[in-house]
């Protein structure tokens, strides 16, 4: 079995500080967990690795798509997997490091076998958007299985979607697809969380926002347009992007945007914290106040024991 590490928690947290400093002692590289990092062009917005973080260590799966093109859980797990068997190859430790629990979670235990779904029940369903509204369609997502719709945003068009259409088309919500899966057993994990208190969180998230438009998310987001991607392209119709969509197209000031990126970004964390309850962790800490000899000492003895 393959040893890995993971380095999970919610947005801000500092997941990618110290996974470098795990990786400069490990000598291990970084696999990004992160659906927008993926993306080219899209910099500031999505906090990706400074250039100068980069130079500290070996990441992957960053900036390696279009802004016009989609990526899931599905990709993620047959990329992240070729990876980490070529670097086990080599004797080298990967480091999961990312704040899309899905993808970690799939990559661990793998994704349910892929439904075949009835085109009918799809056109169905967007018929049903276009004539009663996304809000409509999320209230019945709620009703089948909320547990699913808690974990996901009420704009979230894609994910709605999908946790209909697979009910519709199997009569089994999403999340008992999930909970009936069995893990694959390929790796021996050693699972990391970062979660300091909301208190802490949500104005770091307020910062970043402020620090993000102070940087040049503007200009970025700007120079999107002009490289031809549009609204509707899958990278601009993301979290900490399509919320300053309004305001190139002159229909909202630009602190009221700012506002609305900080709160979808502190829904987003809400819903990560949600999510991590449901896991167990090998470590978790609540502050940035860790010592990083220890934590490299805890890994070492984890897996000498495995």
């Amino acid at each position: 079995m393959i040893p890995l590490i993971t380095l999970e928690g919610p947005t801000a947290s500092g997941k990618t500080e110290l996974a470098i400093l795990l990786a400069k002692e490990l000598g291990s590289e970084i696999i990004s967990a992160d659906s927008r990092q993926v993306y080219r062009y899209l910099d500031i917005g999505t906090a990706k690795p400074s250039v100068e973080q980069l130079q500290q260590a070996k990441h992957h799966l960053i900036s390696i798509i279009d802004p016009s093109e989609s990526y899931n859980a599905g990709r993620f797990c047959a990329d992240a997997g070729n990876i980490i068997e070529d670097l086990h190859s080599r004797g080298i430790i990967p480091i999961v490091c990312g704040g899309t629990g899905l993808y970690v979670s799939s990559l661990l235990t793998g994704l349910f076998p892929e439904i075949k779904m009835d085109k009918d029940i799809r056109a169905n369903l967007i018929k049903r958007m276009n004539q009663e509204g996304l809000a409509s369609l999320f209230e019945e997502l709620k009703k089948i299985d909320p547990d699913f719709a808690f974990r996901i945003s009420s704009n979230d068009k894609q994910r709605i979607l999908r946790g209909l259409e697979v009910y519709y088309a199997t009569g089994i919500p999403i999340t008992k697809h999930w909970k009936n899966q069995t893990s694959h057993n390929r790796y021996h994990t050693f699972r990391i969380l970062l979660q300091p208190p909301r208190e802490i969180l949500y104005p770091r998230i307020n910062n970043r926002i402020q620090q993000m438009i102070d940087s040049g998310l503007l200009n970025e987001i700007e120079h999107l347009f002009k490289l031809g991607y549009t609204p509707l392209s899958p990278g601009l119709n993301t979290l900490g992007y399509k919320e300053f969509l309004p305001y190139f197209l002159e229909s909202a000031p630009l602190n009221q945007c700012i506002s609305l990126a900080a709160q979808h970004t502190r829904n987003y964390a809400k819903r990560q914290y949600t999510w991590y309850r449901k896991y167990k962790f090998d470590l978790t800490f609540t502050s940035n106040d860790y010592i990083i000899s220890e934590i490299i000492t805890i890994i070492k003895t984890y897996f000498k024991k495995k």
